[in-house]
């Protein structure tokens, strides 16, 4: 997978564009994430993509803005699975996961689009 662009609210990740948040992996796309509580981030709202994907590390872009809050107990769930994180607006993510997929790192991303 390759994020092309990203503005407020749509992202391009190969020749196609999504207007939702999402989560990526190397090799899929889940469109449409849904949280619990839109602008937190809470285990529930990743613990299947990351029982599922079993990612080496995880990037959160909290939004254009960084709006989006990511709450102690998800981050010390992380820890505990030995998980590497970065945690940044969403522009700045996309790059972050552009050049882990680059170094063939198994990633997984939880994009949050607008706020």
């Amino acid at each position: 997978m390759n994020i092309k662009e990203y503005s407020f609210g749509k992202i391009k990740i190969d020749d196609s564009v999504y207007t939702k948040d999402l989560v990526i992996s190397n090799s899929r796309i889940y469109p449409n994430w849904w949280r619990k509580e839109g602008h937190n981030l809470y285990v529930e709202d990743i613990e299947e993509f990351i029982e599922k994907e079993k990612p080496q590390v995880i990037v959160i872009g909290t939004g254009y803005y960084g709006v989006m809050k990511i709450d102690n107990k998800t981050i010390e769930y992380l820890h505990e699975k030995k998980i590497r994180v970065y945690i940044e607006k969403t522009k700045n993510a996309v790059d972050i996961f552009n050049e882990l997929i680059k170094r063939k790192e198994k990633v997984l991303g939880f994009f949050h689009l607008t706020c």
